[in-house]
């Protein structure tokens, strides 16, 4: 049943982009509508799955593809994976809803844009091979792009596109010069088997680097953060929720999925390096998001921090460090997600991303300041938020790791609070702004976008406890394996 879930997930993509395909291009509202009901029922087939999912460390469902060359392609889920198709699913319905107005020509192709970068990413997630990996990671770029290029809100969209295009895909020749080492060393490609086989240090240590570059520019990890920024600001409202909500976790992801099984040795060797690269990515990111003056940019820049505390947690080679890093992983993609969403609303009204510009909107939005407020505060890591759970069980990783690390993370916390309050106390308290005109306040549309990710950010802070099991549990099989 479960391996029938997993292939009917796949089947569902394939079927929504040729409904998609089949419907004229003027007709933009049945567009939008199957579209939208296309993604819900892969949300829905996504949450069966982790219904019936037993809560165990191993694969529990393998397909297999033929391939060229007679190679095989493998997809599975396992307790870590699982969560990361149920976010991508999450998401991508509530980007068609944000964009359903904002999207004004070429619906139809953003529309399978969507769609396309969506079947991608439950295929980068699923896949148990380093070519398919490589393949499918690159994949993502392509809709991505033209997203960014195509959609983008300014005129330097164009610049934002070649930014997050080259950085991305320059980053990952160094992953494929990886994959071709470790096939000349052992022959094999697929994941299960390469658990099994030890390479060489010098083997490990060259490959490591290779994939690290490619992971720490997608994370992004300071100094290879440049392209975030600008792709977040020239963005539409869609690709910053996915860059922020899915696409930055595929380096998380890969970190977990391979550095620590396939190289243990070189892993365990770098660790001081990237924790050092972690910590200055968390102090860095959070002053630098302390003076920033877009809306975006202090989004774009506070996600830079957390997922810091992510590889932070990552490489303490702790449980909790392991655990810590996929529940933040989650819960950054449901914050930031929503934040994004929440200043390009303020946006679409006003037309300015400049703080200066905003003051009293608490008076005029109630709605969408108080949705605002439960953001901010979630983006703080205050208790009984999603984020709190996932940064406390990084920082008791950083303190088991070393003291001097654990300080240096908390200052992140602290800074966190800074920038956060700091935003909506300039935003939304004061005597309103003369510059914000006919100010709207959140429609029924917007509302049903913003309302599950909030509900489901403090759900998840309230009741952690059946995501942590599944995870944990497979955190303990993965850290058997490499002892």
């Amino acid at each position: 049943m479960f391996t029938e879930g997993l292939g009917l997930i796949f089947l569902l993509n394939f079927g929504g982009i040729l409904h998609l395909i089949s419907i004229a291009r003027k007709d933009a509202d049945r567009l939008r509508e199957v579209a939208l009901k296309w993604s819900l029922a892969i949300l829905t087939t996504t949450v069966l799955l982790w219904v019936i999912f037993d809560g165990g460390g191993q694969f529990q469902s393998v397909i297999k593809f033929g391939w060229l060359g007679g190679m095989t392609l493998v997809f599975g889920v396992d307790g870590i994976s699982l969560f990361f198709l149920i976010l991508t699913a999450f998401l991508i319905p509530i980007c068609i809803l944000v964009s359903w107005d904002s999207i004004k020509f070429l619906i139809k192709e953003f529309l399978l844009c969507l769609l396309l970068i969506e079947i991608l990413l439950m295929g980068v997630f699923t896949v148990l091979d380093l070519v398919g990996f490589y393949i499918l990671f690159e994949g993502v770029l392509i809709p991505m792009y033209l997203i960014i290029v195509v959609w983008g809100t300014r005129e330097e969209k164009i610049r934002a596109s070649y930014y997050f295009f080259f950085y991305t895909f320059l980053g990952s020749v160094f992953m494929l010069l990886g994959i071709f080492a470790v096939y000349s060393e052992t022959g094999l490609t697929q994941y299960r088997a390469l658990c099994n086989c030890e390479l060489r240090e010098i083997v490990q240590n060259s490959v490591f680097l290779g994939v690290f570059i490619s992971l720490a520019i997608k994370i992004p990890k300071v100094p290879f953060h440049i392209w975030l920024p600008q792709a977040h600001v020239e963005a539409p409202v869609a690709g910053s929720v996915i860059l922020a909500g899915v696409l930055l976790k595929l380096g998380g992801y890969g970190f977990i999925r391979f550095t620590w099984p396939l190289l243990p040795e070189a892993t365990e060797y770098f660790a001081p390096l990237i924790m050092s690269l972690s910590l200055l990515a968390i102090i860095y990111g959070s002053l630098t998001t302390c003076r920033q003056v877009d809306l975006k940019r202090i989004i774009a820049y506070s996600s830079v921090a957390h997922m810091g505390l992510v590889t932070l947690g990552i490489f303490s080679h702790t449980l909790q460090g392991w655990v810590s890093a996929v529940f933040l992983m989650l819960s950054h993609g449901l914050v930031s997600s929503a934040l994004f969403i929440v200043v390009t609303l303020l946006y679409e009204r006003h037309h300015t991303r400049l703080t200066r510009y905003y003051r009293g909107v608490a008076i005029t939005m109630p709605i969408f300041s108080i949705i605002m407020f439960l953001l901010v505060l979630a983006n703080a890591s205050v208790p009984l938020s999603s984020n709190f759970v996932g940064e406390f069980f990084s920082l008791m990783a950083a303190y088991e790791y070393s003291y001097f690390v654990g300080i240096m993370a908390s200052t992140g916390i602290v800074l966190s609070a800074t920038y956060s309050i700091y935003l909506y106390n300039r935003v939304c308290f004061g005597t309103p702004s003369r510059y914000l005109h006919l100010p709207r306040d959140l429609n029924r549309r917007e509302v049903c976008a913003l309302l599950p990710l909030v509900v489901l950010i403090f759900l998840l802070g309230v009741f952690p406890n059946e995501g942590l099991v599944v995870i944990m549990s497979t955190a303990q099989m993965g850290a058997a394996a490499i002892e």
